[in-house]
């Protein structure tokens, strides 16, 4: 069987859109058939068999990354991932590690879920919008009660039991306006990981939604914890968005597939078996086809899903692709490329506003940082005292980057 050409990660959803909450935001609820019972949308042991062995065998690289959504996966329950796991051990090549990712809401974590989680080694993503009058904000259950306090339970667990977590904080109309509050509190809780996901709702009329990120307000956003992390906790706290602001400066490719220049790296398997282009196009037009019937590799490089990717870039607008920040942005993720250039071409993202602000405002740091970095590393006579400094700050060279102190060094570095 033909192997897949290029690293990829599936969203795979044993238990489909089926979830224990009912955010005011969430895109995936439309998706919820008529008969949403837990034991039909879950994906039979023998159809998650079929999957693990395919995704196995599709992927070249040493170790084999899967990435369970949902939906809420835990409603599965612990002995179907103990499943899971066992099938993976069962198929897993000698020569190969198996990794795994979670996304979950936290509500059904406890002692027993943390003890295996961490066990298995799983990485965590969690969902926490702040502290509770942000978070409980839109995160309710379907009794429309609130969640901060099993969230923050669920946090503590895993950090006791030494789980990998990223925060996923999904940034609305509420929390974006309180940027400083908002990255102080996640500090104070000892969050070491966070990733910042704008919400974007688009209505039938091609309009935002009511609890869509304004886009200015989000660039604002971004440029205000930026500066108070850039200051203070580089080195210490890892934000998801400043890593991929840093990368063009560093000469790598994007790693986030909403900034990349092609889409389709990052497909759903739904609990049937469907294969669908991307997590936000679960849709008729955009249902490949399933693993039932054609093999997960064949589906990844299938002409369908290639100009899924490719059409990425082929429908920039020329307002981006005039944009000096064009290789930090890409013109964004698809979904949201739905209003007009300022001279009426379509297909701009939304955000493009707030984007452009933060990569206009965070570049020339990034840019000092990587230059500085390479200047440590140079021979000292490569460059003279009186040379312009490779940093481009048009400050001599023993008066710029030279004279700075070891402690400044040392936090960069880190």
């Amino acid at each position: 069987m033909a192997k897949h050409s290029r690293s990829f990660q599936v969203f795979a959803k044993p238990v489909g859109p089926l979830c224990n909450l009912e955010c005011r935001y969430c895109y995936y609820t439309s998706k919820l058939p008529a008969d949403s019972r837990l034991d039909i949308l879950r994906m039979p042991e023998k159809l998650l068999e079929e999957y693990i062995v395919q995704h196995i065998t599709a992927s070249e690289d040493a170790v084999i990354t899967f990435s369970w959504h949902g939906g809420e996966p835990t409603l599965l329950g612990l002995d179907y991932f103990r499943t899971i796991v066992r099938l993976q051990e069962k198929h897993r090549p000698r020569n190969k590690r198996i990794s795994n990712g979670m996304q979950t809401n936290g509500l059904m974590l406890d002692n027993d879920w943390c003890r295996f989680l961490s066990a298995q080694r799983f990485g965590v993503g969690l969902s926490l919008d702040g502290p509770p009058d942000l978070h409980d904000a839109y995160r309710l259950t379907r009794g429309q009660a609130p969640t901060h306090k099993h969230v923050m339970e669920a946090f503590e667990q895993l950090k006791r039991h030494g789980v990998s977590c990223d925060i996923l904080c999904a940034v609305h109309d509420r929390n974006v306006v309180q940027p400083i509050r908002l990255y102080k509190y996640f500090k104070e809780i000892g969050a070491q990981s966070l990733g910042f996901l704008p919400v974007v709702e688009r209505t039938e009329s091609s309009q935002p939604g009511p609890h869509t990120v304004p886009a200015r307000a989000f660039g604002e956003f971004l440029c205000a914890i930026f500066g108070e992390w850039a200051s203070r906790d580089i080195g210490r706290i890892t934000v998801q968005i400043f890593e991929e602001a840093a990368r063009p400066a560093q000469g790598l490719a994007h790693s986030l597939c909403i900034f990349r220049k092609r889409c389709g790296s990052i497909p759903v398997v739904e609990h049937n078996g469907d294969f669908f282009c991307c997590d936000h196009f679960v849709d008729d037009q955009h249902r490949i086809g399933n693993i039932q019937q054609t093999r997960l590799s064949d589906l990844l490089e299938s002409q369908a899903q290639r100009a899924f990717g490719e059409a990425k870039q082929n429908a920039l607008p020329r307002f981006c692709r005039q944009c000096n920040v064009l290789d930090m942005c890409n013109g964004g993720c698809p979904k949201d490329r739905f209003i007009r250039t300022p001279d009426g071409e379509p297909g701009l993202n939304f955000l493009c506003d707030g984007f452009k602000h933060f990569f206009t405002y965070s570049r020339p740091f990034f840019q000092k940082i990587v230059a500085l970095l390479k200047a440590q590393n140079e021979p000292k006579d490569k460059f003279g005292r009186n040379d312009p400094c490779p940093c481009g700050s048009g400050l001599k060279y023993k008066k710029c980057c030279f004279k700075k102190s070891s402690q400044e060094q040392e936090a960069v570095s880190r």
